[in-house]
C-alpha cells in the first residue's frame, strides 16, 4: 500500500545484498517495523532510500542502526534524510565505562601525584594573586581617593573589635596552661621562679602572635572567603567588573589593610592577657606576688622578643586576609564550592602562618635575636 513503511530484500546490479526501504518512515508508521528490523539477520551490504517518501528522526535512527549493525552503506537518500541520519549518528556514542581499578599502591601514588599537582598549581595562582594585590596597593597609593576608608573601618570592627572577647579568653587560658605546665616541670629541679621566664619569652615571641593568627584565620579568613564566594555565585563580582570597578581594589585591599593593621594590636593584646593569666596562676600556685612577677618579667624578657612578635604580626595578617580573599574568588558556580573554599582558606592560612613562623624563627636566630 502506498505510504506504508516497509523494506524489501533484493539483489543489486552488482549482485550485492541490498535492502530497499520504501514508504513513509516517520514515528507514526514505523512502530511495527522496529521489531522486524531488529530480528532481521540476513546479509546486507547496501541500504537504498530512493523510494522513501518522507522520514523523521525516528526513521533516520532505524536506518542508521540497521546500517551500523550490518556494516552496510546508505544510498539514494534525499538531502533531508542525509541530514537527519548525520544528526542521529552524532548521538550514537558508547556510555562511559568505569575506569579500570588500580592496585592500592598505584592508587596511592596516583592520588599523591594529583594532590602535589593541585598544591603546586594553587601555590602558583596564589603567588600571582599576591602580585596583583601588591600592584593594586601601589596604584591606590598613587591615587588615595580610590581607597575605600568606610570599608576598611567596617573590617576594623569585624577583624579587631569583635575578636577581642574570643582572643582574650584564649590568651588567658593559654597563659594559665603555660604557667601550670612550666611550674610542674621546673618544680622537680627547685626552679619554679623560672616559670616567669617561660611565660614572658614564649608569650611575647611565639605563642601570643601565633595563636592570635590561628584564631583570626579561623574567624576572619573564613568570613572573607565565604563573603566573596557568595558574591561570586550571585554574579556581583562580574557586575563590578562590568561597571569598571576592580574587585581587588574594592574587596581585597580593604580586608587586607584592615587585617594587617589590626594584627599587631590584637597580638599585643593577646600577649598582655596571656601574661596576666600566667601571673595569676603563679600568684595562686607558686605564691609569687604580682609585683615580683612583673619585676622579674621585665628583667628576663628582652625587647627583641617584643619586636619579633610585632614584626611577625602584620605579615601573618596579610597572609590570612589574602588567602581568604583568594579562595573566595576561586568559588565556582554552585553553593557547595563556598563551603569547600572556606575550609581551604582556613587550612591554607594556618599552614602558611606556621611555615612563616618557622622561617622567622630561623631568620631571627640567625641575626642574633634569640
Amino acid at each position: 500500500m502506498s505510504g506504508a513503511a516497509d523494506f524489501i530484500e533484493e539483489k543489486a546490479q552488482d549482485n550485492s545484498d541490498l535492502l530497499r526501504f520504501t514508504g513513509i518512515w516517520t514515528i507514526a508508521h514505523v512502530g511495527a517495523l522496529e521489531k522486524k528490523l531488529s530480528a532481521f539477520t540476513g546479509p546486507v551490504t547496501q541500504i537504498d532510500l530512493s523510494h522513501v517518501e518522507r522520514i523523521d528522526t525516528v526513521g533516520a535512527w532505524l536506518v542508521y542502526r540497521t546500517a551500523r549493525d550490518h556494516g552496510a552503506q546508505i544510498s539514494g537518500a534525499s538531502a533531508e534524510a542525509t541530514k537527519l541520519i548525520e544528526r542521529v549518528s552524532g548521538g550514537d556514542s558508547d556510555a562511559a565505562t568505569k575506569p579500570r581499578a588500580l592496585s592500592p599502591p598505584l592508587r596511592i601514588l596516583n592520588e599523591l601525584g594529583e594532590a602535589v599537582s593541585v598544591a603546586l598549581s594553587t601555590m602558583a595562582q596564589f603567588l600571582g594573586f599576591i602580585g596583583q594585590v601588591v600592584i593594586s596597593f601601589f596604584a591606590v597609593l598613587l591615587h588615595p581617593s580610590r581607597l575605600r576608608w568606610n570599608a576598611i573601618a567596617q573590617h576594623f570592627e569585624m577583624v579587631g573589635i569583635r575578636a577581642l572577647g574570643i582572643v582574650g579568653l584564649m590568651s588567658f587560658l593559654i597563659g594559665i596552661v603555660i604557667a601550670q605546665q612550666g611550674a610542674v616541670q621546673l618544680k622537680q629541679f627547685g626552679a619554679e621562679v623560672f616559670t616567669i621566664n617561660l611565660i614572658g619569652r614564649l608569650t611575647f615571641r611565639e605563642l601570643g602572635v601565633l595563636m592570635t593568627a590561628i584564631m583570626i584565620a579561623g574567624r576572619s579568613g573564613s568570613a572573607f572567603a565565604a563573603q566573596i564566594g557568595t558574591m561570586k555565585i550571585t554574579e556581583e563580582i562580574d557586575a563590578m567588573r562590568t561597571i569598571g570597578v576592580a574587585p581587588i581594589e574594592a574587596l581585597v585591599l580593604p580586608r587586607t589593610l584592615a587585617t594587617v593593621l589590626m594584627m599587631p594590636l590584637l597580638a599585643f593584646y593577646s600577649c598582655i592577657i596571656a601574661v596576666i593569666g600566667g601571673g595569676l596562676l603563679c600568684w595562686a600556685v607558686l605564691e609569687i606576688p604580682p609585683v615580683t612577677f612583673v619585676q622579674r618579667l621585665r628583667e628576663v624578657t628582652p625587647m627583641t622578643d617584643f619586636y619579633v612578635g610585632m614584626i611577625k604580626a602584620p605579615v601573618f595578617g596579610a597572609i590570612i586576609a589574602m588567602t581568604g580573599c583568594f579562595q573566595g574568588l576561586q568559588v565556582g558556580n554552585n553553593a557547595e564550592q563556598v563551603g569547600l573554599k572556606t575550609t581551604a582558606a582556613v587550612v591554607q592560612a594556618i599552614f602558611l602562618v606556621i611555615v612563616l613562623d618557622a622561617f622567622f624563627a630561623v631568620f631571627f636566630s640567625g641575626i642574633g635575636w634569640d
